[in-house]
């Protein structure tokens, strides 16, 4: 540890040049004569709370002239002076200049060994408004922000239990972005909950520039080729505490209002927080009906092209699948084309204006739509099939899985046109093993509770059983 000495010229020299007073017209320096001392204070303008410095360095001021006498550690000017809760004391250079960026206020006085960092931080941050991804027809309509302080802050209204723990953490070489793990003490996995611990310790990144997916690719295991997502997120603090409550682990990454559940299994994906804010049978419903419908819009086209270019191993009552009105492109060129053009629209979407959204739908409407049917470019029954696969993706809650789903479902379609059934079941067996070997971040398994089996735990997932005592 590299400290600092007891020159307060040399000192404030120093942390000038390191922290960029006079370079950066965000940091704000400020000279002070406490008690008939020289002392300096430094704080990010924009992340110190103006109100709570005014009063204490008015207090400061007001100080007679022997109020410091006797003093030589700057703990015992915060024990005496310093009459804001979150304060530290500090000898260590890196850790003072990286607390000063963090948003925190530094005070250095004139004889006192030590410098004082004072948490009087006010992080700018939208409200806790619902996330546009995580909507519910009833139950709270509150969601996660970008601060982690707000967050925490959120989960603890929910759970008021002295085992609820916040483990804080910083990653990142240059960036020292804060990470929190949430969990309860006496339900967690400890030897998971170390796992996850040691991965995080390991991540050697200068940066999270893009939060919580930069600490899941730092720790994700390294199989580029397996789409299938490692990590479920949620901007909902009822979904986040009601998992804690369960045993999990809730990772926060600051500047980000989406955390992460660990672990993470493949039957997660098919919970929703709707499904809690209906009864039993209609929660049981609704999640049946979302898995039904994912797992046919993974193999609707291309056993539907199986059926169009195999017409003879069909029975009599389904030939009118067989026989798609006739258009200027192939079958196969027509879902392809069908397939990409809707994810470019997605990105035309998410691109678009607000003011020009409703222009936008109408122009996609009419091209994807009337005119490529009139053009006779594409067949109506193309776009019927494609228009349930997009609707299909919308109805379960991670986007994630959406588009894994989606490349499967185009590779599981290339290989039904070049080989046919033989193709269809070759690829529907590798989109078992690639689940079935899907490499989890933390936990026993991608596909627990189905391997290994536990009959109660996969009763719980597939069904929606009723809010007791040991089901949150």
């Amino acid at each position: 540890m590299d400290e600092i000495g007891n020159d307060y010229q040399a000192n404030t020299a120093e942390f000038d040049e390191v922290l960029g007073a006079g370079r950066s017209c965000d940091m704000v320096c400020r000279d002070l004569v406490i008690a008939g001392k020289r002392a300096r204070l430094w704080v990010i303008d924009g992340f110190g709370g103006d109100t709570i410095l005014e009063r204490m360095g008015a207090f400061w001021l007001s100080l007679p002239a022997d109020a410091l006498e006797g003093m030589a550690d700057m703990q015992d000017f915060a024990d005496r002076c310093v009459t804001f809760m979150e304060v530290d004391i500090s000898r260590d250079r890196a850790d003072i200049v990286t607390s000063v960026l963090m948003g925190k206020s530094l005070l250095l006085i004139e004889g006192l060994t030590g410098a004082a960092l004072i948490d009087a931080k006010s992080y700018p941050s939208r409200g806790v408004d619902e996330p546009p991804d995580g909507k519910v027809l009833r139950g709270s309509h509150d969601g996660f922000v970008e601060a982690v302080v707000p967050n925490m802050a959120l989960l603890r209204r929910r759970i008021r239990d002295p085992h609820l723990t916040m483990e804080g953490m910083k990653v990142g070489t240059r960036s020292h972005n804060d990470v929190v793990l949430c969990y309860l003490d006496d339900r967690v996995d400890q030897d998971l909950l170390a796992q996850l611990r040691q991965k995080l310790r390991d991540i050697d990144a200068r940066s999270l520039t893009m939060a919580q997916e930069s600490v899941a690719e730092a720790i994700r295991p390294r199989q580029w080729y397996n789409p299938f997502p490692k990590v479920r997120y949620t901007e909902r603090p009822d979904t986040a505490a009601a998992c804690v409550m369960e045993g999990n682990i809730i990772l926060m990454v600051d500047n980000s209002a989406a955390v992460m559940i660990l672990p993470t299994t493949f039957f997660d994906f098919t919970q929703e927080a709707n499904d809690f804010y209906f009864p039993p049978l209609v929660g049981t419903y609704l999640r049946v009906l979302r898995v039904t419908v994912f797992l046919i819009s993974l193999l609707i086209t291309p056993a539907w092209y199986l059926m169009v270019s195999s017409p003879d191993l069909l029975p009599g009552w389904l030939d009118f699948l067989s026989s798609p009105e006739p258009a200027a492109l192939t079958l196969l060129s027509q879902l392809l084309v069908v397939e990409f053009l809707i994810d470019v629209l997605k990105l035309a979407s998410l691109n678009t204006p607000d003011t020009l959204s409703n222009s936008f739908s109408m122009l996609g409407a009419l091209i994807l739509g009337d005119f490529a049917v009139q053009a006779g470019w594409l067949g109506p029954e193309v776009l019927v099939y494609m228009a349930f696969v997009s609707v299909a993706g919308f109805a379960q809650p991670s986007y994630e899985l959406g588009y894994a789903f989606k490349l499967l479902r185009v590779a599981l379609l290339l290989l039904t046109a070049a080989f046919s059934v033989w193709g269809f079941v070759a690829g529907f067996i590798g989109i078992l093993v690639l689940l079935a070997t899907t490499k989890p971040l933390v936990g026993k398994g991608y596909l627990y509770p189905l391997i290994p089996f536990d009959a109660k735990a996969m009763r719980r997932l597939l069904l929606r059983e009723p809010i007791s005592a040991d089901n949150t």
